[in-house]
């Protein structure tokens, strides 16, 4: 049966022993290691040139790797680490830096997101591995615990799983080697824009120990995927400064310059727009030509944010939505993201928060900040064309504010942005459908962007107090177009991506733009048995594998989760079926030997079962099981398995 989490808890956690060796999953496309040292062969930097048709400089024998990083979600808030390098290594030994300056990410901002991090000229071939160093010296891991004071994870407390040492200076740097299959590798050809997108997985990355006697500890194994196919289900961003404006093409080129560097640029990126294309340009808005024109206004070297997609056929990229000038968070203006929990007339009090200080390549997390705004202040909706004003701005909203901190003090900080500007982000409730009616849907609301609806104070959204927002009782507008809405019966889950109605304005409570089927969800299994189990398949064949009842209550940890719901599938009598997923485009099965650490791949699912019988001999146990797909009435359709073995 379906349950929610316990907010209680610490719901979505695994715990696992610290005597177990970490595991490193191999993908169809990469296999990560975490190794000390960097790649081998002469070293040949990557040049900074355009894309899409457009150089800057002629390079017969080049085509354009398109560096992509996002994250597969995990129990973080934040999770900021130095990128100190990303090097592509050709099959004759050629090493290319794609990212010459130390970055610094939060990967836990990437959840929902992609960001291009080079677009770089190389020079042509065949490129085997990508090697990443990370640098967790100064980190501060932010857990999402439920609460609205979530726990901070810093020092001696963030573990190198390896050598089960802190990440602390001098150690504090991990680099890691993805070895790209051989029928998967990045090939790069001249004139030819190819793609290497990266996954940095934070759910199987760490493994966070709560305990009531110590300090709670993170333990890193770093999981890196790598695809030579973005993921398209995802929006993409660039960021980097303006280098020119082609009016008659609809397009323009921006240097790239990820995540919050001040310097440098990791290639050039040619960036299309079209006639719905919105601008925020120092403060103002725009659509479409309009926006294009007053773009080509600005200077060289105006910093750019641009939202967009990726098409995978023509290998381009078109902006949905851009940010120029002081309009880009943290330009020209101190900044701040995060997410409205109550507002008090003019003054907003944000959660969550990620603190950028203009002119530093750094940033901060604030469990709360006091943003205060006025008839000054701008007002834009990312990816919407209109007028707005700070009317706009409700409880459980997420923006982005630019304006001016307060001097430091030991106090909630403050940012004042009446003669700044608030953004309005895209955002996400989740809950329970109690109702359904024509265009309306009402939620027994569970999250605000993965935010427990308890901690917001919804006084003053409604029309009158009568009228404010409940938890219990929240209205989401849908738009005809989204007609699976008419599937939602009660007590089903749902969640919408919108806007939260503007302040005062309420019913209905939110107006939603996309509507996520829970029916296509991708369900996420994780088993495991802390001392091993011989033989937890009842059935093992070339069509399925079922785990029996007995093996699934045996084990240490079990959990199906759905979206924000879960599922204990250890009340599965008949237990639990895993079949392959046939409609899947890319489908990777994996066992993994611990004691060994060698990972076997398997593209057919009959391939790997003839494997794991084979390997499920003698002594050797199953030590972890995960698997990903659609899930329904105790079938998972995987188009992911992957199998931790105890030999």
């Amino acid at each position: 049966m379906l349950k929610q989490h316990p907010q209680s808890q610490f719901p979505r956690w695994s715990f696992v022993k610290h005597r177990l060796p970490s595991l490193l999953w191999l993908t169809s496309a990469a296999l990560l290691t975490a190794c000390g040292g960097g790649g081998g062969g002469g070293m040949m930097p990557g040049t900074s040139m355009s894309n899409g048709g457009s150089t800057t400089q002629a390079c017969s024998n080049c085509g354009t790797a398109v560096v992509s990083l996002t994250d597969a979600p995990g129990d973080f808030i934040s999770y900021p680490v130095k990128v100190v390098s990303l090097q592509l290594t050709r099959s004759d030994g050629t090493v290319v830096q794609t990212v010459p300056a130390t970055t610094q990410v939060d990967f836990a901002q990437l959840v929902d997101l992609s960001e291009i991090i080079s677009a770089d000229l190389i020079a042509s071939g065949q490129y085997v591995s990508a090697s990443m160093t990370l640098d967790y010296s100064g980190t501060t891991i932010v857990v999402d615990n439920g609460t609205a004071t979530p726990a901070m994870i810093t020092g001696n407390n963030i573990i190198n799983g390896a050598t089960s040492m802190p990440l602390v200076a001098p150690n504090s740097q991990m680099t890691l080697t993805l070895m790209l299959d051989s029928n998967h590798r990045l090939v790069i050809t001249p004139h030819v824009v190819a793609n290497l997108a990266l996954d940095f997985d934070l759910a199987a990355s760490n493994t966070i120990a709560p305990s009531d006697t110590k300090p709670m500890t993170v333990t890193v194994n770093p999981i890196l995927t790598a695809s030579l196919v973005p993921d398209v289900t995802k929006q993409i961003r660039v960021r980097g400064p303006l280098v020119s404006v082609d009016a008659s093409a609809s397009s323009f080129i921006i240097g790239v310059r990820p995540f919050y560097n001040a310097n440098g640029t990791n290639g050039q990126l040619t960036v299309n727009t079209t006639s719905t294309t919105t601008y925020a340009i120092n403060g103002t808005n725009y659509t479409g030509s309009a926006g294009l024109t007053e773009l080509a206004m600005s200077a060289a070297g105006t910093m750019i944010v641009a939202y967009g997609s990726w098409d995978t056929t023509t290998q381009t990229f078109t902006a949905s939505s851009v940010l120029a000038g002081s309009s880009v968070p943290g330009t020209m203006h101190d900044s701040l993201t995060g997410i409205v929990i109550s507002r008090s007339g003019d003054s907003l009090t944000v959660a969550r928060g990620l603190i950028e200080r203009w002119q530093l390549e750094d940033m901060e997390f604030s469990r709360q900040t006091t943003v205060s705004v006025g008839s000054g202040t701008t007002v834009t909706e990312q990816g919407q064309s209109g007028s707005f004003t700070i009317a706009d701005i409700s409880v459980g909203q997420q923006i982005q504010a630019s304006g001016t901190f307060g001097a430091a003090g030991s106090g909630t900080p403050t940012l004042d942005a009446t003669a700044g500007s608030v953004q309005l982000v895209p955002t996400t409730v989740s809950g329970t459908v109690t109702s359904t009616g024509t265009n309306l849907v009402t939620l027994d609301l569970q999250y605000i962007d993965r935010f427990a609806a308890s901690n917001f104070n919804f006084a003053g959204t409604g029309t009158t107090t009568a009228q404010d927002a409940t938890a219990s009782a929240y209205t989401v507008a849908v738009p005809p177009a989204l007609t699976s809405a008419g599937a939602l019966t009660a007590n089903t889950p749902a969640q919408f991506t919108g806007f939260v109605a503007p302040f005062g304005a309420a019913p209905p409570d939110f107006n939603a733009l996309s509507l996520t089927n829970y029916a296509n969800t991708t369900a996420q299994l994780q088993l495991g048995w802390l001392s091993g189990y011989a033989m937890p398949f009842s059935t093992l064949s070339s069509t399925e594998l079922l785990i029996s009842q007995t093996a699934l209550q045996a084990s240490n940890w079990h959990v199906i989760r759905i979206g924000f719901e879960t599922i204990d599938p250890s009340t599965l009598t008949s237990g639990l079926q895993l079949v392959p997923d046939t409609t899947a485009a890319n489908q990777f099965f994996i066992i993994a030997h611990r004691s060994s650490w060698m990972l076997d791949s398997y593209s057919t699912f009959a391939d790997f079962v003839t494997a794991l019988t084979s390997d499920l001999t003698g002594t050797t146990e199953v030590e972890q099981l995960s698997a990903r797909g659609p899930y329904a009435a105790g079938v998972l359709s995987a188009y992911a398995i992957e199998v931790l073995l105890s030999d």
